[in-house]
């Protein structure tokens, strides 16, 4: 069986946006760190690195499965219509009941992944916290590819 797990870049952009926003804007030193912490429309080429970061690390976690992937470019641009979409070919004891789950914990990982190595730059203190959260979710990405449902006996 085959499945095709899809995240938005403009998405995550966004989704890393609203997080920033609100880190920076709840730091005691005003102003500085909320222009600091805050993602802008003038980051987006670092955080397009960031992006093929995750997408690569995500693609590694999918390798044993993998029969297509696009959305990687490692171009001077940012493409803010790119998706990062991976091609999956699954045994047919995977419980296709969770692509849904999968789908957005990958979109989330993307979110906290992009977050953790921004915020490796602008505000340090944060950063750990988000990394730890983007091992977590890849680890619970990897948990639900290779989970396997239980097969069911009909009756003879």
């Amino acid at each position: 069986m085959e499945i095709i797990l899809t995240v938005n870049k403009a998405n995550v952009y966004n989704e890393v946006a609203k997080t920033t926003s609100y880190i920076g804007s709840k730091k005691e030193s005003g102003q500085g760190a909320y222009k600091r912490v805050f993602t802008s429309d003038d980051d987006r080429l670092m955080l397009e690195r960031f992006w093929n970061e995750c997408c690569d690390e995500a693609t590694s976690c999918f390798k044993q499965f993998l029969f297509a992937v696009s959305g990687v470019s490692y171009n001077n641009y940012v493409d803010l219509s790119a998706e990062y979409s991976v091609g999956l070919s699954m045994p047919s004891s995977f419980d296709e009941e969770l692509t849904g789950s999968i789908n957005s914990v990958l979109f989330n990982f993307f979110v906290k992944g992009i977050c953790g190595r921004w915020l490796n730059v602008a505000e340090k203190d944060e950063a750990a916290t988000y990394a730890a959260e983007a091992a977590a979710l890849l680890n619970d990405l990897t948990q639900k590819i290779y989970y396997r449902k239980k097969p069911i006996r009909t009756p003879v």
